[in-house]
């Protein structure tokens, strides 16, 4: 018997044969959806082993596979630039799902009609069945929230297809053929936002009649066998930020080929948290990781970002830094660059929102997947055994490799640091002003609130959005919250996230002014940042939020800055649902931050998607 992570707790599984792993798996077409990648992570939860293909690729591809999935997409089914498509695949006999893109990709190709819908669902959509007793919705109840992201929609279904569920926006929101065992559904059942997402997603498995024998532990046979034959006789040099992905890449190297072979080297960019790097070095020394070379950067990476605002640049400047330190230390450590290969704890969201699939858009460019990267990567010269698993799955190989709890459960935090949390601007001027539109829907619903005059990145439809915050200054409780941060946003296109602020409404206009990446606003971010991580600490919060990026954003109240709180639940990062806190401990941390110099404290009430975790 061996151990697995699964649905958040260790359960015990019976070990299988490779031989059998490879023989029962489902194929997940990648049409670029942001979730592509996440439909394979749930199937694998479900025991099953998942591969992703390409949709052109040939049909000898697929043997051996019980079922096909065919993902969701940025594109629309009738543009010219959609993604290439082998229309075989629907011709092989095996049972067949469509989500969302897929949905319409295979209504429109077996003759059916897509067209783009009155309604734009991003958000979470009333499922209401119609055939309860299909196989396909086995467990379900009659009525159950699953997450919409799309603006087209199946108008007519293909001929042989029937309607089993609907939503009030979008009458074909699942079909079938059983004939040919083919299905489609415009929801994401994969998204932790789907309630019964997981047991639909178990009821297609059982169609495939999938034996579930997947598991944790034989993935961490295969990926030693595939390092050991990919390393060869070198030896590897991995940049170790300290968080739990690199961590898990460090001690995973380590075990396979030596603290002989393996060197980490921690860089401290200047955007490090309050003694982070001094406390990561005496972590991993403390658990016999001695192997970690430290260098202290902070110099060069704050003058590389001097006058920088753009995000997307901010992001590349990083990356590119980072390598060129680690030439600087290689060379400083006098070690010969055709011996080492380098490696970097790159996990799949990394790869994913930075456009690494065929079909994908870039939703921010991860700072280890800049250009330079992507050269080397190229060229064979990097190694990264994580780039195939998402969080949740890092964390299981962590506890697989003993890795202590408490690191393998620490709060992720980003490889560019506050880099993309101390937000910079160029321009200073006053607060923008809501449109005629806006403050129709306000007054109808009573809200007071602004839209503040700075920008972050978002996720909806599959695509990047780069769009204002709107600031609710109307007391609500969470649940009226969730409502009208899933009605802004997916009303008004200048809006992709939402925030509400804690404590009394300011008097003043939040007032925009210069803020780049310098040493003062960095220490001042510091500060709050280890403020709030003490208080999650001192209030059991921590181990409940997964993640809370503390941001310091360009605004500031009666001169004094504006700070915005973004907690998080989440178990892979590709999805996430803010925190729902106790209003009184809020209001108590709000004390505690005005007393530090905060002029106003923000609460990030925006689901990813449509706002991605962090704001840059």
């Amino acid at each position: 018997m061996i151990s697995d992570y699964i649905d958040g707790e260790f359960i015990k599984i019976k070990r299988q044969p490779k031989r059998t792993i490879m023989k029962y798996k489902i194929a997940v077409l990648d049409f670029g959806g942001q979730y592509a990648h996440l439909i394979a992570n749930r199937v694998r939860r479900l025991g099953v082993f998942t591969e992703i293909l390409a949709p052109t690729a040939s049909i000898d591809k697929f043997e051996g596979f019980a079922g096909i999935i065919f993902s969701g997409g940025p594109s629309s089914v009738y543009e010219e630039n959609r993604p290439e498509f082998n229309h075989e695949i629907l011709d092989l006999d095996v049972p067949k799902l469509g989500i969302c893109y897929g949905h319409q990709l295979i209504n429109q190709t077996l003759g059916g009609e897509v067209t783009p819908g009155k309604v734009k669902e991003y958000g979470v959509a009333m499922l209401k069945l119609v055939q309860p007793e299909h196989a396909l919705l086995k467990g379900l109840p009659m009525e159950s929230a699953m997450w919409m992201s799309h603006g087209d929609k199946v108008s007519r279904p293909a001929e042989g297809f029937v309607t089993i569920a609907s939503t009030d926006d979008c009458e074909q929101s699942a079909v079938a053929n059983d004939e040919k065992k083919i299905y489609g559904i415009q929801f994401h059942p994969e998204v932790t936002h789907s309630k019964f997402g997981t047991k639909l997603l178990e009821n297609f498995v059982n169609i495939c009649e999938c034996e579930k024998t997947w598991s944790t532990k034989n993935y961490l046979d295969e990926l030693t066998e595939k390092l050991i034959k990919q390393v060869g006789d070198k030896n590897i040099f991995l940049l170790v930020s300290g968080g739990v992905d690199s961590t898990v890449a460090f001690v995973l190297l380590n075990k396979i080929f030596g603290k002989d072979r393996v060197l980490g080297l921690h860089i401290d960019n200047g955007l490090m948290r309050h003694n982070e790097s001094v406390a990561v070095d005496k972590f991993l020394a403390e658990h016999d990781i001695d192997n970690l070379h430290v260098s202290d950067s902070t110099d060069l990476f704050l003058k590389n970002l001097e006058g920088k605002s753009i995000p997307e640049e901010k992001r590349k400047i990083i990356g590119d830094t980072f390598l060129q330190v680690k030439d600087i230390e290689i060379a400083k450590l006098d070690l010969d660059p055709e011996k080492w290969l380098l490696a970097q704890g790159t996990i799949y969201p990394d790869t994913i929102e930075s456009g690494g699939t065929d079909n994908a858009e870039v939703i921010k460019t991860h700072h280890n997947r800049v250009e330079a990267i992507m050269d080397l990567l190229e060229k064979g010269l990097i190694i990264e055994p994580l780039a195939d698993l998402y969080k949740d799955e890092v964390r299981a190989l962590g506890e697989e490799l003993d890795i202590p709890h408490a690191l393998v459960w620490r709060h992720p935090f980003p490889g560019p640091g506050l880099g993309v949390r101390l937000l910079c601007s160029d321009k200073e001027g006053v607060a923008t002003q809501n449109s005629d539109e806006i403050n129709t829907y306000l007054a109808d619903n009573n809200i007071d609130g602004t839209i503040l005059p700075i920008k972050s990145v978002g996720v909806q439809g599959d695509g990047r959005t780069y769009a204002s915050p709107f600031v609710v200054q109307t007391e609500q409780t969470w649940a009226e919250c969730e409502k009208y941060s899933t009605a802004i946003t997916n009303r008004f296109a200048e809006i992709n996230r939402l925030v509400y602020q804690v404590g009394p409404k300011v008097k003043s206009d939040f007032k925009l002014i210069k803020q780049f990446c310098t040493k003062e606003p960095l220490d001042f971010l510091r500060q709050i940042d280890d403020l709030c991580t003490d208080f999650l600490q001192d209030n059991d919060l921590y181990k409940e939020i997964w993640q809370m990026p503390v941001v310091l954003v360009p605004l500031t109240v009666d001169g004094k800055p504006v700070v915005v709180l973004r907690p998080v639940c989440s178990t892979e990062a590709m999805t996430a649902n803010f925190y729902e806190m106790d209003k009184e401990l809020l209001n108590k941390l709000w004390s505690i931050l005005e007393a530090a110099g905060v002029g106003a404290l923000l609460y990030d009430i925006t689901h990813k998607p449509p706002g991605t975790i962090e704001w840059e």
